[in-house]
């Protein structure tokens, strides 16, 4: 309604639907309305000059209003500007500025009046905007040590409005966003911080971007070169504050503004962030949100509840620091309850409240048409107490526009509503005698808009009969009539009359009830094989009065009917089902009332049923380990996908290799799948069900995951001498696949072992590393690591490796000893200067009293042999030793030690011989009785007598004779002749020995001379005789224990 009863204050509900009624008010061209603003341009506008800057204010009334602006408070000539408009019927300026722009940043208010009063908009101000641009400026690599902190500063152009900002971080060839972690952040101020500098945060340049919401345009400011110097060690530190610094700050954050706090910490390890408010910690709360790895809070929108102190605690092993953040929180004005128009009776009484908080709490005043209300004409029945203007008995000198102006030191409110005082009679809004179809059970509304001053009383009856209210009708505030649960007995015609003291007016609706109409037989759900004939039924009950029309719907489009898909009448009949005929169908019952539907699913079995494959594969959030894959599932022809196989094909160069990267849940279409870094990458995707595999889907595009610092450590490393003052470091190549990264290299350590010595490294691209002037054969730590443009991999486990070899030094500690009396036995240790692994021995020996051209003899022995025994021939025999150790390089310094005599009765007894054993004792007495027995026989035999032919010496030549005489007896020439047959034997083996020493052959000389050191002089004085000058004339003595014996008998 567009008025109120008389003599009565208008209630707050009433005051809401008289404006809700408003527009109704517009439509008669005879009520006359004070302007009201419908349309302005925000309090902050920004424009672009290069445009045309537009202001708008939009307004109504009747009569139209007429418009005017303010500029700073002043009166602004449009008309007299001439690259200033004014659109016709509006108070909308379009400003041209073509000349000087910035002349027109300024405060514009718009103010809309007619014969009844005047609006205001808000006071607009107008900034004009700046395309961003970054100074043109050369930025300096910054060097900084490993470990140390380091800030990144953006500085982007102010705006307006301000702009977003975000780093990227740029390596050829991608340029990716820089991701957040504990240690980089990026601050609210738009700063990148590095809590400590590591080596691979020199990998790639960084730019800091901005984002300007006007225009959407990015800038990008000139990259940053990072380089990071590399030590050994990084030097543990505890924390400290990169933002904000000191102990203690605050911040003052307006209600409903968005609220962030950081604490951002340096410090080796990276620090951990713990919050606490008030000393407490902070609770799960959905409104505040704990952000980037703990260094950020963000409440959306701060209220009072959110005031408090706020501490961070910065936390790691080597000690800890807070910060306290005291959050204060004021408020700009907000409506409690905004003013709205009055329409009122003469001598109505009404009401306008202007209620409204914030802290500090805004003061209220009051306006006039714009005019301030204390210099305003005065009205005796006008009355301001504070947030509420009172009118009493009003009259048309009470029509007006009055405003409400709240304000603060952190913003104001304005707004406007009118008092229009008018007469007027009762008038039913709309259409008039309608007829409405309705479905029994429903809840039909029956509309009854109308407008009056003062406010006209309304009545609902039927035939005009009665008043319709309680039990199931309901008459709401706005002249609407509600049924519930309408029946058939319900049906008939409904009268609607509004009235004041000004007149009456009504307006009828008559009403048809119809039966609801029902799907008795609803189509059902099926699977059929493939050439199968379909029949889904529909079966409906309906109002034999109303018409309806059945239509089929497939997957939310029209069944196309035809040869094969028919209706039998409200029934959908397919003919030969194929496998494009699966899908849902839904039967369409409707009525010009209401519409009802059934739907089913057809499935369409085929001979075999596996899966179709995915298709659209798109990959999304790459990152240097992974990357989302998206598909869009296949048909699983009516037996379910159990899982998802992904493949990849990483080959450059024999592409089409496809291998198994992971199997997937059949629920699933979007998977993060875990890659090598910078490799090249193909998917494709195969659907499963209990059938068996769908065809490969189409390859996804081609993608190259990111870089990363090499993983694997380098195998087999090994420190080998190629010469005596330098060692070959070597180790298997990593494969491609494992660079991770462009230009991989490797960083080689070494050191000497057990030294305090720092480590040296180099870096090389090859396979090898050669250490020049080493000490020859000196132990050295050694790792390898591998390197690339995105950082250091992890370090292989220190080995040992060995400098150059050399020539050996002698053995050392030779010993000759003669445990028996036929053997002599030597024994040395390691040379105390090996210069490199002993690979074996050398051992020379010859007997000392070696004829001219003897060769000596050579044993070859293994490295872990260091003795050697030597059988002697007698125990005065004397041997000459040489030993030399071997290297790979060849044999070393040879030591030469000669034998002693071991000939003294001391050295005898403490001997073991054998002699004087027992058993070997009683072996000899055997022995000898037998040959003594033996010689007793010859010895008498002999002395018979016989032929014994005498012969001088051995040039006698013999003749042949027979064994026996002619008489039987024995001839001793035979015995002669055997004698000389051996001679030549005799002199041989004589010849062979001749180098032994023995004196059997000076038993019936002279005394025997010695040397000093008690060996035998004979065998150098040349008396020892030559068994060529012996005489075998009459008997042969042969020089021998049995010949001797042999001799005397």
């Amino acid at each position: 309604p567009c008025a109120v009863k008389m003599g009565t204050l208008v209630e707050p509900a009433l005051l809401l639907l008289l404006w809700q009624s408003l527009s109704y008010c517009m439509s008669l061209p005879t009520v006359r309305q004070p302007p009201t603003i419908i349309k302005q341009s925000m309090k902050d506008h920004i424009v672009d000059p290069k445009d045309t800057m537009v202001i708008e204010c939009e307004a109504k009334g009747n009569p139209h209003p007429i418009f005017s602006w303010r500029r700073n408070g002043k009166y602004f000539n449009v008309a007299r500007d001439t690259q200033v408009s004014m659109r016709r019927r509006s108070g909308t300026l379009d400003i041209y500025a073509w000349n000087n722009p910035e002349q027109y940043e300024a405060e514009y208010q718009c103010i809309a009046s007619n014969a009844y009063g005047s609006a205001y908009s808000n006071k607009i101000r107008l900034r004009l905007y700046r395309a961003p641009v970054w100074p043109r400026e050369v930025l300096e690599p910054l060097v900084v040590s490993a470990g140390l902190p380091l800030v990144l500063s953006c500085d982007p152009p102010p705006g307006p409005p301000k702009p977003e900002t975000y780093w990227m971080s740029s390596s050829v060839p991608t340029m990716h966003p820089v991701r957040p972690d504990r240690r980089v952040s990026m601050g609210i101020n738009g700063d990148l911080y590095f809590s400590n500098v590591q080596f691979n945060d020199s990998a790639a340049d960084y730019c800091c971007n901005a984002r300007f919401p006007y225009k959407n345009v990015i800038q990008q400011k000139m990259p940053v070169v990072v380089k990071v110097l590399t030590i050994r060690t990084v030097a543990e530190a505890a924390p400290t504050w990169l933002s904000p610094t000191g102990s203690s700050s605050s911040i003052l954050v307006l209600q409903g503004e968005e609220l962030l706090l950081e604490c951002i910490a340096a410090g080796v390890p990276t620090p951990r962030i713990a919050w606490t408010k008030n000393g407490d910690d902070l609770g799960a709360s959905p409104r505040i949100k704990v952000k980037n790895f703990n260094k950020m809070i963000q409440i959306q929108k701060a209220s009072f509840d959110d005031v408090g102190e706020y501490t961070c605690t910065a936390t790691n092993k080597i000690g800890y620091i807070e910060h306290t953040v005291t959050v204060r929180v004021k408020a700009a004005p907000f409506w409690l309850e905004k003013p709205t128009d009055l329409v009122l009776a003469p001598e109505e009484n009404g009401r306008l409240l202007c209620q409204s908080d914030g802290a500090p709490r805004p003061t209220v005043s009051w306006f006039i048409n714009g005019e301030p209300i204390e210099v305003a004409t005065p009205q005796p029945n006008r009355q301001v107490s504070g947030d509420t203007l009172t009118l009493r008995a009003v009259t048309a000198e009470n029509t007006a526009v009055y405003q409400c102006n709240v304000s603060n030191e952190f913003g104001y409110l304005l707004a406007n509503a009118f008092v229009n005082v008018l007469h007027a009679t009762p008038r039913i809004l709309g259409a008039r005698n309608e007829l409405i179809k309705v479905i029994e059970g429903s809840r039909p509304l029956l509309d009854c808009r109308y407008f009056g001053s003062p406010v006209p009383e309304l009545r609902w009856s039927k035939y005009g009969q009665g008043t319709l209210e309680g039990n199931r009708f309901k008459t709401h505030r706005n002249g609407t009539l509600e049924i519930k649960q309408i029946r058939i007995e319900d049906q008939g015609t409904y009268l609607c009359v509004v009235s004041n003291v000004a007149g009456r007016d009504e307006s009828q609706v008559r009403i048809e009830v119809k039966e609801p109409t029902l799907i008795v037989t609803r189509p059902q759900s099926m699977k059929v094989i493939r050439g199968s004939d379909v029949r889904f039924e529909c079966g409906v009950k309906t109002d034999v009065t109303t018409p309806v029309t059945t239509t089929w719907m497939k997957d939310k489009k029209h069944v196309t009917l035809g040869w094969r898909i028919s209706l039998d009448e409200s029934n959908l009949v397919i003919t030969n089902a194929n496998r494009g005929d699966e899908g849902n169908y839904t039967c369409v019952i409707k009525s010009e009332m209401e519409q009802k539907s059934a739907s089913a699913r057809l499935m369409v079995m085929g001979m075999t049923n596996r899966p179709d494959p995915p298709t659209k594969l798109e990959l999304s959030d790459p990152y240097e380990r992974s990357v989302r894959l998206r598909w869009v599932p296949g048909e699983s022809n009516h037996n379910p996908i159990t899982e998802y196989l992904v493949q990849y094909d990483d080959d450059d160069w024999l592409p089409g290799k496809w291998r198994n990267l992971s199997t997937y849940p059949g629920n699933l279409n979007s998977v993060i799948l875990h890659l090598t870094p910078f490799t090249y990458y193909e998917f494709r995707v195969i659907a499963i069900n209990e059938i068996g595999m769908s065809r490969p889907s189409r390859p996804s595009t081609r993608f190259q995951s990111s870089g990363a610092p090499p993983d694997v450590i380098p195998k087999n490393v090994k420190g080998v001498g190629t010469w005596r003052n330098n060692m070959e470091i070597s180790w298997e190549p990593l494969t491609y696949r494992q660079w991770n990264g462009p230009h991989l290299k490797y960083l080689v350590w070494w050191k000497r072992r057990d030294s305090r010595e720092e480590w040296k490294n180099a870096t090389t691209k090859w396979l090898k590393y050669y250490i020049y002037d080493a000490d020859t054969f000196t132990p050295y730590d050694i790792k390898v690591q591998a390197v690339n443009d995105f950082g250091l991999g992890p370090e292989s486990p220190v080995v040992t490796g060995y400098s150059g070899e050399d020539l050996p030094s002698a053995p050392r500690s030779f010993r000759i000893q003669q445990r028996h009396l036929d053997s002599i036995y030597v024994d040395w240790d390691l040379p105390a200067e090996p210069n490199g692994v002993i690979t074996g021995y050398s051992l020379k020996y010859q007997t000392m009293n070696a004829t001219r051209g003897e060769e000596s003899r050579v044993e070859e022995l293994t490295p872990n042999v260091t003795s050697f025994s030597v059988r002697r021939f007698d125990r005065y025999t004397r041997y000459r030793f040489s030993v030399a150790a071997q290297t790979r390089i060849g044999t070393g310094e040879w030591h030469t030690e000669e034998s002693p005599h071991y000939t003294t009765e001391t050295y005898a007894q403490d001997q073991v011989d054998i002699t004087t054993q027992g058993w070997f004792i009683g072996i000899m007495c055997a022995v000898a009785l037998m040959v003594l027995i033996l010689l007793i026989v010859c010895f008498i035999k002999r002395s018979r007598g016989g032929k014994y032919p005498v012969r001088e010496k051995k040039d006698i030549s013999m003749e042949p004779v027979d064994d026996k005489d002619q008489e039987g007896s024995f001839d001793y020439r035979e015995e002669e002749r055997g004698l000389q047959r051996g001679q030549s034997s005799m002199e041989a083996m004589m010849k062979r020995s001749d180098s032994d020493d023995s004196l059997v052959d000076y038993v019936e000389g002279s005394e025997i001379p010695f040397n000093e050191d008690g060996s035998f002089i004979g065998q150098y004085t040349g008396t020892r005789r030559d068994v060529r000058e012996l005489d075998f004339g009459g008997t042969l003595e042969l020089h021998s224990s049995v010949n001797t014996i042999y001799s005397l008998a």
